[in-house]
């Protein structure tokens, strides 16, 4: 069977930051720009806390049937709460959406190179 490849979003806000949560992440800012946005199994966070608390981590997961969406997707969450959790950031209302890579549809010059190879 192949393994499916799943594209997770962790959507949330911070919340009840200390002014020096804050600091430490405006000072990280340029890295988490949503310019380096990327799905990675490490997991990806891009925000920008001058304009508003949202924040999103993209993961890259995986799985051998369409059903394991899923627990790709808690998966992901638990790395985020666990990324959020052990720098003391607090955050609510996450959403998890997810997508099985598989069920997308081709874009037209992927299409083009199937038919020609």
């Amino acid at each position: 069977m192949d393994e499916r490849t799943f594209r997770v979003m962790i959507r949330g806000s911070f919340d009840a930051l200390t002014d020096e949560q804050r600091a430490a992440l405006l000072a990280e800012a340029a890295e988490h720009d949503v310019l380096n946005a990327a799905f990675t199994p490490e997991g990806r966070l891009t925000y920008d806390l001058s304009m508003r608390p949202f924040f999103t981590f993209r993961y890259l997961e995986h799985g051998e049937r369409e059903e394991d969406i899923v627990a790709a997707g808690e998966r992901a969450q638990a790395k985020a709460e666990l990324w959020l959790g052990e720098r003391g950031y607090g955050y609510k209302r996450l959403k998890v959406s997810a997508e099985d890579m598989a069920l997308m549809p081709l874009a037209k010059r992927q299409r083009k190179a199937q038919a020609a190879g």
